[in-house]
This record gives structure tokens, sequence and C-alpha cells, in this order.
């Protein structure tokens, strides 16, 4: 599903040249759950902002579905990103002013799918994810596990091929760390691909591999387990 090959990026600005990758050759398998790994600064969420769509590699190439991807104007890789990509940050990202209802339903709005079946969507995934009940709350109103799990509802109502995870447990304590990595297993067995970046051992363990990065480079690619073996 996800292949790179030499990707750099570069920051410049008028007085400093910064390099947060280099050089950087990745392959996620279609149904693959990979960790990347690797001290701050060493150009992990660069790499997920990449694939995710959301910026543009100074040089290399980057593959998505065999696509080659990297140098879309803004406007396609948007549209790519629909349907297709889902989105779980450390901090949420909820829309305080909109409903967890309102929240969920906002990548298919995007979808232009109809009202009725958005609400079957919104409802049934807001069931599975055990936050129903809370469906009429406003995100402030929730506990830091209750809004990751209304963010993963989000990322997942519009059943992507992909799902990105940038330290999913960082702002949980241990019990809805441990939830949300289930939730995010549990997603993965049943096809979904997933990338999460992660300072957490314990959450890589959950990984079919390991990509570690220093200094914007791949130093190790570490394998966990084979696809297909179930860590609940």
């Amino acid at each position: 599903m996800i292949k790179t090959n030499k990707l750099s990026k570069v920051f410049r600005t008028d007085e400093i040249e910064t390099s947060a990758l280099n050089d950087v050759n990745i392959h996620v398998k279609s149904g693959e759950f990979v960790a990347i790994m690797g001290p701050s600064g060493c150009g992990k969420s660069t790499l997920l902002n990449i694939i995710g769509l959301l910026d543009n590699p100074s040089s290399g190439k980057y593959f998505f579905d065999n696509e080659e991807v990297g140098q879309l104007k803004e406007r396609n890789r948007t549209m790519l990103r629909k349907g297709n990509i889902g989105f779980v940050f450390q901090s949420f990202n909820l829309i305080d002013e909109l409903t967890v209802f309102e929240n969920v339903e906002l990548p298919l709005i995007y979808l232009k799918m109809k009202a009725r079946e958005r609400k079957e969507r919104v409802e049934e995934v807001l069931e599975r994810m055990k936050i129903g009940h809370r469906m009429k709350h406003f995100p402030q109103q929730l506990s830091g596990g209750q809004q990751q799990r209304v963010a993963i509802a989000r990322a997942v109502v519009a059943n992507p091929k992909l799902i990105l995870a940038d330290e999913p447990t960082g702002n949980l304590d241990s019990k809805n760390g441990l939830e949300v990595m289930q939730l995010l297993t549990e997603l993965n067995q049943e096809g979904t691909t997933i990338v999460m970046v992660t300072h957490s051992l314990r959450d890589s363990e959950y990984a079919h591999r390991v990509i570690n990065l220093f200094d914007g480079m791949v130093i190790t690619q570490e394998v966990k387990k084979e696809l297909g073996e179930i860590m609940l």
C-alpha cells in the first residue's frame, strides 16, 4: 500500500536549512500494522504527514496504492485523502463547538453522504467504540479516554484503507491507553492498515514491524510478528 524511495524533506527559512528526512526507504503492506519509533525530532511526525498526504517530500518518491503521489498539489492530495486515510492524534483534535456525533459525522459530510446514511453510520461506529451514550455531549465534557474513542470513531467512520496514528496513547493513562491499542488492533485484524508513531515500547508490541528512525534516517526495522498473528 505504501512505498517510499529515497524520500527526503528539508525545511528552509531565510537563515537556516533543516533536514527532517534523508533518503527514507520504507514499505507497508496492505493489512499491516507498522510502528515508527525514534527520539523526539528524528522525523517521525514529518514522515507521517507525508504518508498522510498532508505535505509533500522535498525529493524522492512516495507511492500510495502503486500510484506516485509525492508531488501532488494540495487539492489533489485532499481528494485522495477523502475516504482513504483516517487520522488519530495524541491531542485528539476534536472540534470543541461540535457534539460527539457532529465530530464523527464530519468526514461523511465531506464525502457528500446522505443524511440518513450518515446518521446510521455514525451511530454504528460510536456504539462500537462504546461511546454512543455520549453522542450529544461536547468534547470538553468527556474524559481523555472517551475523547480518543471519539477520535478513533471519526477516523474509521468512512471505512478508510489506512489509519495514521500519531502517539495515540500519549495523553492517556495506562488503562485507557491499553483500551485504545486493543481497538486499533481489532481494526487492523479486520483489514485496516495502520501506521503508528509512538514512543511507547509497550504500544509497539502490537505492531507487526517497528521502523526505527534517527536523525531523519531509517536505522533499523524489526519484525515483531507475522501478518495475521493476533495480540489483544
